[in-house]
């Protein structure tokens, strides 16, 4: 595997709320607010962006399941809430809950499972592994972070612990063309931004004897398998990887 330049330094969460790490309760109130959330999403992309789909098949009917994606652009969330089913929990930074005053009230809403990056989130770890033992779905971003290189940046080890923990299946979820340069853009040029979203099969973590060179290894294995459905340009840390015949 060729070297590949570092990635920028993680961000590392200055506030510590460990009392606001819950897992959403799935009531009446927000199963129907999920439900309008979904819906009010599929709108936007409609009318902002030509949307591509490929292997929707690949979402499991059911969990338990980790849906990984890539980290390019604020309507990362607009597009993955439009694709994928509005029972899965989402997982946050938790900087969103108070930061900003659509975002903040609008996930509070939905009920994202918030996470204090570039720091040992027990809390958080415990609270996905809960969900994940109930037969939900987790969506997560192994980045961290939106991404600054404008290609994949190098990934963590969170999701690859969850995965090796529950035994849960991770699904690879890679979307083009959600750039905030490109959605933006096309906004103030009054067209419509292509955007795709390649969805591959479900797998699960190999074992290897050392648990560390199982996260290690796991996490690379979630990574390439984003890579290889987005464009060369937009595989970042792991250009390396060779282009894929089918979706995997």
């Amino acid at each position: 595997m060729p070297n590949q330049p570092s990635s920028p330094p993680k961000p590392v969460t200055e506030i510590w709320r460990p009392d606001l790490i819950v897992l959403p309760q799935r009531t009446l109130l927000r199963r129907a607010f999920r439900l309008f959330y979904r819906f009010c999403m599929k709108l936007i992309v409609l009318f902002t962006m030509r949307l591509t789909v490929s292997g929707l098949e690949n979402i499991p009917k059911q969990g338990p399941a980790l849906l990984i994606g890539n980290h390019s652009g604020d309507a990362d969330v607009i597009v993955g809430a439009a694709v994928i089913p509005h029972s899965a929990e989402w997982v946050g930074k938790i900087e969103n809950r108070d930061d900003h005053w659509l975002v903040g009230p609008v996930f509070r809403a939905y009920g994202f499972i918030w996470i204090h990056r570039g720091k040992p989130d027990k809390r958080a770890l415990r609270v996905v592994l809960d969900a994940l033992a109930e037969g939900r779905m987790v969506v997560m971003a192994p980045e961290g972070r939106q991404t600054l290189t404008g290609g994949l940046e190098e990934g963590t080890d969170g999701a690859t612990f969850l995965a090796l923990k529950s035994g849960a299946p991770v699904v690879p979820i890679a979307m083009a063309g959600t750039e905030n340069s490109n959605i933006y853009g096309g906004i103030k040029q009054r067209r419509r931004a292509r955007v795709t979203v390649t969805i591959g099969k479900p797998f699960h973590i190999r074992e290897q004897p050392d648990r560390r060179d199982s996260i290690r290894a796991g996490t690379r294995q979630i990574m390439e398998a984003l890579a290889r459905m987005l464009p060369p340009e937009r595989r970042g840390q792991y250009g390396y990887v060779s282009e894929p015949t089918e979706i995997e």
